[in-house]
């Protein structure tokens, strides 16, 4: 493994004008990492890394790398791009596993950080680091929001998401589990209590369903609560995937991977969305994947698709009038998620717009309250992990400019 990092890295052309950082969401500075390893400063490579993007030993794993850094890398036009995300994920870990983080002196100001995911851990890494008083309110029994629930296994340990809450321990933030803001605990509250600012970044955890005829049955499911907690699905022999992003791939391979032994991917159109790389793993795994069905209605023996025909533009154009029955033991609908919103709806100030995501300032994240700001999944929809980190990042340093404008109490 060492060996092969060190090729790959031996590998890169430390270009003058280098594609590979603009190609990265959170511009990691990509050749600055990779000469620093070389020259066996591996402490000095993660941290500028880790000062970029707290979050980049997770990216380097979950990262669509063939559409970002990787993809951008000058040596992968006439051949195989360096294999950057090895680099990082090398470099990451090394430093994560040896992190002593400075801290600034305790100033006394309470932050509310409402969800720990991407973003809220983040945001109360940065938060921390500056010396503020950070509580996190989440509502799972422990933090990662989708790197914990939305992502597999297989595909991203757990056990790297918990040395981020022992780290967010070591550095003095406090984590309530188990609390849902907007339910039992208000807004409102919170500011009674003392917390000067808000972070919301709540995710987008909630289903988007089909609207169909016997959505409710019980054997339909939906992928995201799949992903959460799959052992205590019981799925039968054949399963209907309806969707084509990465969380339909992973709902696939899951299954398979849990004894199914027929998947179904089927695709309203003629084009998937997910990553080619976690389409093709699906396919190695065992999925079939089948294009141009619409689901019109769910029955107890399956789905009832009719045919599509696309435009160009991959646009739906033609469904049939003559639906046809594809039987399956099991369905799972992945056709998209919405943001769990009770804090927005349940607060005065807050706006959303027609899709339920939080308005905001885009330059710092604000809302219409002050105080208040939002980033992530809950103000975008479902992006990707490394684009959390990214607005995250400036409402961090936002958060810390307001607080430090408000009058000395």
């Amino acid at each position: 493994m060492a060996h092969n990092v060190i090729a790959e890295a031996k590998r890169c052309l430390n270009c003058k004008k280098p594609l590979c950082r603009p190609g990265c969401p959170v511009n990691t500075p990509i050749p600055q990492m990779i000469s620093l390893f070389l020259a066996g400063d591996i402490k000095e490579a993660g941290r500028i890394v880790f000062e970029n993007n707290p979050l980049s030993v997770i990216c380097s794993i979950v990262c669509n790398h063939g559409n970002q850094c990787q993809g951008h890398c000058v040596r992968g036009i006439k051949g195989e791009p360096v294999e950057i995300s090895t680099i990082e994920n090398f470099v990451s870990s090394y430093y994560l596993d040896n992190l002593e983080l400075e801290k600034a002196p305790p100033n006394g100001i309470k932050v509310a950080v409402v969800g720990a995911g991407p973003a809220g851990i983040t945001i109360s890494l940065k938060m921390a680091q500056l010396g503020y008083d950070v509580t996190v309110f989440e509502s799972k029994p422990h933090i990662g929001g989708v790197l914990r629930y939305g992502i597999p296994e297989f595909r991203l340990p757990k056990s790297i998401v918990d040395k981020y809450e022992k780290l967010m321990r070591k550095l003095g933030i406090k984590l309530k589990f188990n609390i849902t803001i907007g339910k039992a605990i208000s807004v409102e509250e919170l500011f009674r209590d003392g917390f000067k600012a808000i972070s919301i970044g709540t995710g987008v955890s909630w289903p988007v369903t089909l609207n169909i005829k016997g959505e409710t049955l019980g054997h339909v499911h939906y992928g995201v609560h799949y992903l959460a907690n799959p052992e205590v699905y019981e799925l039968g022999d054949s399963v209907i995937v309806i969707g084509a992003g990465n969380v339909a791939m992973d709902v696939a391979r899951t299954a398979l991977r849990r004894g199914v032994s027929d998947v179904k991917v089927v695709v309203r159109s003629d084009r998937y969305t997910a990553s080619e790389e976690e389409k093709e793993y699906a396919e190695i795994e065992g999925a079939q994947f089948i294009f141009n069905k619409a689901p019109v209605e769910i029955t107890d023996e399956g789905v009832i698709f009719a045919d599509t025909k696309c435009d160009e533009n991959h646009k739906v154009i033609y469904t049939s009038d003559k639906p046809e029955l594809m039987k399956a033991d099991s369905v799972m609908i992945c056709v998209s998620q919405r943001p769990s919103n009770l804090i927005l709806t349940q607060t005065k100030g807050l706006e959303v717009n027609e899709r339920g995501l939080a308005k905001i300032n885009p330059d710092d994240g604000s809302t219409a309250r002050e105080g208040i700001f939002a980033s992530g999944d809950v103000v975008r929809g479902a992006k990707t992990v490394v684009e959390a980190v990214e607005t995250s990042k400036r409402v961090a340093k936002a958060m810390d400019e307001y607080l430090k404008s408000l009058p000395k109490e």
